[in-house]
């Protein structure tokens, strides 16, 4: 029995975070109505809360209900639906593409020419689109992934994040037998540099701090850089013989590091900026460098076209949800599970809302 009303976490003004009752949405055509069984929180959702990102229409408006790392059940299926059924083990992507500018046509529906344009059937759940802090919410079906039965659904809210970290690692590529340096232990960088080893890389390299970094290295790093006390420029040059990493992959957001990023990586190497970054602090005096040693800064924006082959590689073991997920709170307990996130209190790295 689907219920009229639902819990919903509700952003009602900027730093303001209420439980609300509110009515449980209707699936449109092409959507299916999912409950929710996890929602991870993710670095932008704090910044949304505090009103940083009001620039980029991040929300719409208040209220709001904010979450797009998420994973549940299908309870009801709307018209003109096909491929998924009530019962059905989903996860889904915050992106829905419009389908039909040029940028959708060829995949990168991240990218879509008609963002934020509700009548052009474009979705961007939990930014643009109410999100997954709730008991049930609605979504197209060109935003899910069926997920296997084993897959815990804590753990497949971490689709999300693993799938950004596999889509900047496929724009640059990873060389075998290469050597391969992450910064930033969180849990982008937690999957990248697991998915790193899973594709060929021989030697990855973790610049971080603190707990993180020491679970980075639990988890197949091998080598932990801990910026806090020697610098990681040097010490990565140092690892590779002064030849530089054959890839970086940028995972922090720091300010300084996508500078270091060029500084560390070989003559023709790639770097993929997966992080997420405030303009007004980044400052890069070494562009010169990137021309004279041919080096690729590709930019990466979410997860187009990965949670196939994410699912496949947590499947496999090559990825360790259970490594990254340390934190689970109930919906009534979102502010306190937001601090617990923003303050890494007890170690954490991924913390989950289970509705």
């Amino acid at each position: 029995m689907i219920p009229k009303n639902m819990k919903a976490s509700v952003l009602t003004a900027f730093n303001k975070i209420e439980l609300k009752e509110v009515p449980v949405p209707s699936p449109g055509r092409g959507e299916v109505l999912c409950r929710i069984k996890a929602v991870a929180i993710c670095g932008t959702d704090p910044e949304i809360v505090k009103g940083n990102h009001q620039g980029k229409g991040w929300p719409p408006k208040l209220p709001y209900v904010l979450g797009h790392e998420w994973a549940g059940d299908i309870v009801q299926v709307g018209e003109g639906v096909a491929g998924f059924a009530v019962g059905d083990r989903v996860a889904g992507e915050a992106h829905k593409g419009c389908g039909d500018c040029v940028n959708c046509l060829k995949g990168s529906y991240t990218l879509c020419m008609n963002y934020g344009h509700q009548e052009s059937e474009h979705r961007h759940y939990g930014f643009t689109t109410p999100g997954a802090n709730c008991e049930y919410n609605t979504y197209h079906i060109k935003a899910l992934r069926k997920i296997p039965d084993s897959f815990q659904y804590r753990h497949a809210a971490l689709l999300d994040s693993a799938g950004c970290a596999l889509h900047g690692i496929k724009l640059v590529g990873i060389t075998p037998g290469g050597t391969v340096a992450v910064y930033g232990p969180g849990p982008i960088g937690l999957c990248a540099m697991q998915m790193a080893k899973a594709m060929g890389a021989k030697t990855v390299i973790m610049v971080g701090r603190r707990h993180r970094l020491a679970v980075a290295k639990e988890i197949g790093a091998d080598y932990a850089v801990d910026y806090e006390n020697e610098d990681p420029v040097q010490r990565i040059m140092e690892i590779t013989g002064g030849l530089g990493a054959d890839e970086v992959l940028e995972c922090s957001g720091g300010e300084a590091v996508p500078e270091q990023s060029i500084r560390c990586v070989k003559k023709g190497g790639r770097v993929a900026l997966i992080g997420f970054y405030d303009d007004a602090q980044v400052s890069i005096s070494c562009m010169t460098k990137v021309v004279m040693d041919e080096i690729m800064l590709m930019g990466s924006r979410a997860n187009p076209n990965t949670y196939d082959e994410v699912i496949r590689m947590f499947e496999a073991g090559a990825v360790k949800g259970e490594k990254i997920v340390t934190h689970c709170f109930p919906l009534e307990d979102y502010e306190k599970a937001l601090d617990t996130f923003v303050n890494r209190k007890d170690g954490a790295i991924k913390v989950v809302i289970e509705p």
